[in-house]
């Protein structure tokens, strides 16, 4: 029961951390760069996307066996553009002044690599709940991605967050950051803070640690694993030439 239970959930956990689709698949960085000048439009495109995401990956689910294979991906793509029209109606109705900041990016969710990424990776080989999962994984590990990003671009760019003054009266605040170039420097930083973390990925759980802590590079490493990896390597070598 603990084991069916965790593999269900495990879609989650990938989405939001191990597959960070920001951080550590570097997916769907159009609207990540240009819509994080604030922490509001963040969360505001990054909670539009994780709706779109869980109810296409919900219904793609349920149609997996009845959608061809020949038009799969016309068939995602209807999909996907419906829900945005929902979500583009329902921010223009009750959030008009979120509709108006994120513009143009809403419909643009349509072709966000993401959720057209889990619809053909995901969601059209699995069943239904484990497909909402990793909707709410990858979409909320999205939001997580973008909140950074706009929070750091809006206290260093603006000396606010989410609207608020935080910083104090002598903060002199780099309007840098709230242009095209700081998205690339926050950005590049926030990664590079991830790396040295060593989060390990989803797709990488089946490697060493003590491989990846070397870099994969066993020639010039004194790790026991290592050197029993050189061994085989050099044994393998010789019956070739053989």
């Amino acid at each position: 029961m603990s084991n069916k239970t965790n593999k269900n959930f495990e879609p989650f956990f990938n989405g939001l951390i191990k597959e960070n689709p920001t951080f550590i698949l570097m997916l769907g960085l159009c609207p990540t760069l240009a819509v994080t000048t604030s922490a509001s439009n963040a969360i505001g495109m990054g909670l539009s996307s994780t709706a779109v995401l869980v109810a296409s990956n919900l219904l793609i689910s349920i149609l997996r066996n009845v959608i061809p294979d020949k038009v799969r991906m016309p068939a995602f793509i209807v999909i996907v553009a419906s829900f945005v029209t929902i979500i583009q109606f329902l921010l223009e109705g009750f959030v008009p002044s979120v509709y108006e900041s994120l513009g143009i990016y809403i419909p643009l969710i349509v072709v966000n690599c993401i959720i057209l990424g889990r619809a053909e990776a995901f969601a059209s080989k699995n069943p239904i709940f484990p497909s909402i999962m990793d909707g709410f994984g990858m979409g909320l590990g999205f939001t997580v991605g973008l909140l950074f990003l706009g929070l750091f671009r809006e206290i260093l760019g603006n000396g606010s967050a989410f609207g608020v003054r935080i910083m104090p009266a002598a903060f002199e605040p780099a309007t840098i950051f709230i242009l095209a170039p700081g998205a690339f420097f926050v950005l590049a930083a926030l990664t590079a803070i991830q790396n040295k973390l060593k989060l390990p990925s989803a797709t990488n759980k089946n490697e060493s640690s003590n491989e990846l802590a070397c870099g994969g590079g066993c020639a010039g490493c004194s790790n026991g694993t290592c050197v029993e990896n050189r061994a085989k390597l050099d044994s393998s070598s010789k019956q070739n030439n053989i």
